[in-house]
């Protein structure tokens, strides 16, 4: 096994976007004494960055697993929130009841600890059995006091169950439906007027009968006909019509989400606006604002021609009233087109001028109670009609978030201005409440606002809210109420979004309507989609038609922005607005996200001297040699010149001199690595620096940060400057140069990256030397820096360490393989085994049978590794595992991996020890270890196998098969592709074809043939277990090795006939193999899945509700055929594949 790592961890609990001063002291204190030498973090996404500032100073590595000294857990503010995440509870429980740890519980309400105070927390961590027993007391009645609140919620006689109105009919009012309709405190969800998405969602949504009305009079009058809780309003046109306001008199009960009329002014006018941001100090474009159209364009002729505008009208102009003219003479005309053409009516009345700016624009959302702002994560949108930003401006094309160019630092400073905003508003009398939308400019000189709007912006909200992990309409409550600081609002961790508007031919221009959309129900299968409707509407025969330019947004989630975008465009592809000669009118861009995922590696520099090796860096950078961008210098000596370097590259770059006086190695690294993080960086260089770094700076930015040394090494490691080159000289080295290194804890260690060479001549000094070696340094950097552009090293997996590698290897997969842990599961990774409880996963030990399943990849595994594609035989591995239990009736509980390699290349077996973690993640699964086999003599270099092991467990009176027999149904549920089999043939027929791995894929031109075969093994995992649970099967069968012909007799006992009577259309890529192999039926279902992943044996009286669950997981299962008696082939076509 690998070797393990013990350390004393705490485990930061349930704190989400909250970073109280008091956990932060706790946490800083508990490691200055020494009674915890590590700190995770669990669904707390700030803790850690926070405890890296002053005067914490404390690293939180998120990435240990061990056995807990300490758990701080967050009290939920609500009871939404405590069922939600019900395992966090138990997982204190547990923890309490065992006396494992010292568990505390803080209450956001009194920011308090239950039980004790900091002091007899760390009495507690010194052993003082009555603090711990204290802290115990505290925590269970605090816990008890939510059981009570949460049992009234979910079964009470008061159990809430509001009405929530949501004006509007777009997409963003459908992404706030459905957002709204999770919510465990509301029980319907009425749109006004709503659209067809919303028509036909089902469930608590459903649209207002109003005929398409959504003014004030109708919201009310519907306000009080359903006796609605709250109304939340989509658009900004009734809010700056004071619709808040008359609610407030009309409807003085019902909570109303959005800001009154005097507070939508921020929108309602821009003129209003600019004086508003000038007047309270806040950054945006020097402007000036006009009444008079003469005045206007005397004021544009009196400006320098090079000095560029904007010209905006002031008020509401449906998004489309700002123009962006490039000479004097437009500016002209722009004013002209905008007060005395009157293009967008009496919005042109007042004109803005302002200063044209230049930077990466984002969409931040700021939620507000009149009191205080909390910000969401910032988005970027596409308001260009076509691709490469060409084309007419629009309401927008697609969106992404979080925005990559939204740093830390700027997040701060734009919530800083937001909170500002909601002050100084509250001090005009005129109190904010709702969503606040600043459209902001990251300009040379920082964030820069552009404008502010009153609502959510479209299509954003259509990333934004699926990424939010905290109940909304407990969120929009506490706006109303002014209570936003007792809520936590958390977003997912390390999850993506992306949307792909479709939008009318033509649009934003004439454009038709009345189409028929197609391939909305295979669009909403695609995993990890939901497609919103905008522009749509539902017939009298229930058909879903255009009915608008911007019709829906196709929104995918992801682990990486990548992955967002992969699955959102795979949904895209199945959708089509079929006009009445059946031509395509649908139209989106192809390009969103493109920019963000090809993103600059953002590089902070530390150095103490010259600097003088960072000028070619800098100058790579600035021509575009480097794909990088230096956003941060810091230095430990107030007078390095590396300081001035860092300075003239613009006000944008963090430039920072850190005192080390009276700090410990880890706190002047916390600090350090704080201004770093601050900046956005993501890669470090060592430029001179000189400082011994501790253990916690190296674990941080393991596999992420790089220094130079004088010498080759490993020769002289461990010297400075002229020693080094003097020592080269008296070991008669005949050569010497410089190394770029990656940094570890051993100086001069870490693996080595780049080395130049230099001869040493006859005569030579350590000074002469020097000059011949130190001008390679910076080249040397250049170069190493080449190898990690365009490469996300924004984690453990890309270190491409190949010294202590099995170490090495350890410490890069376990934040992947603590990523799976599940009640139960001790994945202490390193250990001599792992365990798992099977009572603390809630299973009777008497009554349940353990089941084990073992499989491989196969020869796919030959196209990931000759195409350097990594990243999805992990997955592949545990669905050819997992999917087998499942077959069985079990329920997966733990998986271990094996991999074998001729040489251990550290990137290679993260990447697939990630894909391994992600497919336990997916199956729910505990990866609780591996070994790791590095045989020279066995595999050739390049080469690896990969084995893994799972573990399930079922009541013994539920094992399947059981029961199969005569008249039950078959349903099959689809394939993601080939999946793991038959790719020996596969191999064989792509060079039958003349084809390469890396060809235009030729059933599916949108990628190329490697990264459509390497697309991994569906898991049935989550969508089988609860027809399992619910009884409804007799047997299952996974279609593996000898396809369908001999995969379901496995399933079937003797005198039962499967009569295949629909098979579902063959897959593109199934129709190319047929087409290439020349195989009949007969062969093709034998070898391959043909697009059935896995066949479910169906009892006849549970077909329909069987149905209705595998929909409510994504899937869309077709009717197969069904069992008969009879003798013989047990697998018979009624069909031929089409």
């Amino acid at each position: 096994m690998r070797p393990s790592l013990t350390k004393m961890v705490a485990s930061v609990i349930g704190f989400g976007a909250r970073s109280p001063a008091k956990v932060l002291d706790l946490l800083s204190q508990s490691v200055a004494a020494e009674k915890v030498s590590d700190i995770n973090s669990v669904r707390s996404q700030t803790i850690g960055f926070s405890l890296l500032q002053e005067p914490y100073r404390t690293f939180c590595s998120g990435n240990t697993v061990a056995s807990n000294e300490l758990i701080v857990y967050c009290l939920p503010s609500s009871a939404s929130e405590y069922i939600g995440f019900g395992s966090e509870s138990n997982t204190v429980r547990s923890a309490i009841l065992s006396s494992s740890a010292v568990v505390v519980v803080y209450d956001v309400k009194d920011d308090s600890f239950a039980g004790g105070s900091i002091d007899d927390i760390l009495a507690a961590l010194a052993n003082d059995i009555g603090k711990k027993e204290s802290l115990a007391s505290g925590a269970m009645q605090a816990l008890s006091s939510l059981d009570l609140l949460a049992a009234r919620q979910i079964a009470g006689s008061k159990k809430q169950s509001d009405t929530v109105i949501v004006v509007g009919s777009g997409g963003r009012e459908h992404a706030l439906a459905v957002a709204l309709a999770r919510s465990p405190l509301v029980g319907k969800v009425i749109c006004c007027p709503g659209n067809g998405g919303t028509a036909a969602e089902g469930g608590k949504i459903s649209n207002a009968d109003v005929s398409g009305k959504q003014d004030n009079a109708t919201v009310m009058a519907l306000t009080k006909r359903v006796n609605a809780q709250m109304v939340v309003v989509g658009p900004e046109q009734p809010l700056v019509d004071g619709i808040v306001d008359e609610m407030q008199v009309a409807c003085p009960d019902v909570r109303v989400f959005g800001p009154s009329k005097a507070a939508a002014e921020l929108e309602a006018s821009k003129a209003f606006t600019k004086d508003f941001l000038q007047e309270h100090g806040i950054p945006t474009a020097k402007y000036k604002n006009f009444t008079d159209v003469a005045e206007a364009i005397a004021y544009v002729e009196s400006l320098d021609e090079n000095d560029r505008q904007v010209v905006k009208a002031s008020g509401l102009a449906a998004g489309k009233g700002v123009l962006i003219p490039t000479t004097k003479a437009e500016t002209v005309e722009a004013v002209k087109e905008i007060m005395s053409d009157k293009s967008f009516g009496s919005a042109g009345d007042t004109c803005v001028i302002e200063s044209f700016m230049t930077g990466p624009e984002a969409s931040c959302f700021a939620l507000c109670d009149g009191k205080t702002a909390v910000m969401m994560p910032a988005a970027q949108d596409h308001k260009r009609a076509l691709d490469n930003d060409a084309g007419l401006n629009t309401g927008g094309m697609g969106a992404y978030a979080p925005a990559p160019v939204v740093t830390p630092s700027i997040q701060k400073e734009v919530e800083a201005m937001c909170i500002t905003t909601v002050e100084k508003m509250a001090e005009r009398g005129t109190p904010y409440v709702g969503l606040l939308y600043a459209g902001i400019m990251c300009t040379p000189n920082g964030p820069s606002m552009l404008e502010y709007n009153c609502r959510f912006g479209d299509p954003e909200t259509q990333v934004v809210l699926p990424l939010l992990e905290t109940d909304l309409y407990e969120v929009f409550i506490a706006c109303c109420d002014g209570t936003l600081g007792d809520v936590d609002i958390r977003f997912k961790e390390n999850i993506s979004a992306a949307t792909v508007v479709c939008a009318a031919s033509g649009y934003p221009e004439k454009y038709p309507k009345g189409m028929e959309i197609t391939g909305l129900d295979d669009a909403g299968a695609v995993g990890g989609v939901k497609v919103y409707h905008a522009g749509t509407k539902l017939d009298e025969s229930a058909v879903t038609r255009c009915s608008g330019g911007r019709v829906l947004a196709v929104t995918g989630m992801g682990s990486s922005l990548k992955d967002a975008l992969r699955v959102s465009y795979d949904a895209v592809e199945k959708l089509n607005f079929v006009g009445s000669d059946n031509k395509s009118l649908m139209h989106h861009r192809t390009d969103i996200g493109k920019k963000a995922t090809h993103k600059k590696l953002r590089i902070g520099v530390l150095g103490s001297t010259r600097g003088t090796a960072l000028l070619p860096v800098i100058e790579a950078c600035a021509s575009g040699t480097l794909h990088a961008e230096i956003v941060a210098v810091v230095s430990n000596k107030k007078d390095a010149l590396i300081l001035e370097k860092g300075r003239s590259l613009g006000v944008t770059v963090t430039t920072k001199f850190i005192s080390s006086k009276g700090l410990s190695r880890s706190q002047y690294d916390a600090e350090c690595t704080a201004a770093l993080a601050n900046s956005g960086a993501k890669f470090v260089i060592l430029v001179g620096y000189m400082r011994i770094l501790s253990q916690q700076f190296c674990d941080y930015w393991a596999g992420r940060c790089i220094n130079v040394h004088p010498s080759l090494l490993p020769k002289h490691a461990g010297g400075m400057d002229l020693a080094v080159h003097q020592a080269a000289i008296d070991a008669r080295d005949g050569e010497s140069g410089c190394t770029i290194h990656q940094v570890t804890e051993e100086v001069d260690g870490g693996a080595i990256v780049v080395q130049k060479v230099v001869k040493i001549v006859e005569g030579e000094t350590a000074e002469s030397l020097k000059s011949k070696v130190q001008p390679l340094e910076g080249p040397a950097f250049v170069e190493a820096l080449q190898k990690y552009c365009g490469k996300e090293v924004i984690s453990y997996a890309d270190a491409g360490v190949s010294i202590d590698a099995g170490n090495q290897l350890v410490e890069v997969i376990k934040p992947a393989c603590k990523s799976t842990i599940r009640p139960g599961c001790d994945a202490d990774l390193g250990g001599f085994g792992g365990l798992f409880d099977l009572a603390a996963a809630g299973f009777d030990s008497a009554n349940t049978v353990l089941i084990g399943a073992t499989d491989g990849v196969g020869t796919k595994l030959r196209i990931a590794q000759a195409t350097k594609k990594h990243d999805w035989v992990g997955i592949d591995l545990v669905a050819m595992c997992v999917n087998d239990l499942i077959v069985a009736g079990g329920e997966p509980l733990f998986f271990l991996d094996y991999y074998a390699t001729g040489r251990l290349e550290i990137e290679e077996a993260a990447a697939v020890v990630r894909g391994i973690a992600e497919g336990c993640r997916q199956s729910g699964c505990g990866l609780i270890g591996g070994e790791t086999a590095e045989m020279p003599s066995m595999y050739a270099p390049g080469d690896y196998d990969l084995a893994g092991f799972s573990v399930g467990a079922v009541d013994r009176n539920r094992i399947l098969p059981a029961g199969v027999g005569p008249g039950d149904i078959l349903l099959g549920l689809s394939s993601s592709g080939i999946h793991s089999n038959g790719f020996s043939l596969v191999r064989k027929l792509i060079e039958k074809e003349k084809l390469t791995f890396m060809s235009p894929c030729p059933w599916d031109d949108a990628e190329t043939i490697a990264d459509s075969l390497l697309t991994p093994t569906k898991i049935y995992v989550k969508a089988c277990l609860p027809l399992l649970k619910a009884g409804f099967l007799n047997g299952m069968a996974h279609i593996t090795g000898g396809g369908l012909l001999e995969n379901l007799p496995r399933s079937l006992p003797k005198g039962v006939v499967a009569e295949i009577t629909g098979h579902p259309a063959l897959p593109s890529v199934f129709k190319w193999m047929q087409q290439a192999s020349g195989l009949e039926d007969d062969g093709m279902l034998t070898t391959f899945n043909c697009g059935i992943g896995m066949v479910l044996i169906v009892k006849a009286d549970k077909v329909d509700e069987t149905k209705e669950l595998l929909r409510k997981a994504g899937e869309i299962p077709c009717d197969l055929g069904r069992l008969v008696s009879g003798e013989g082939e047990q697998v018979v076509m009624k069909c031929s594949l089409q």
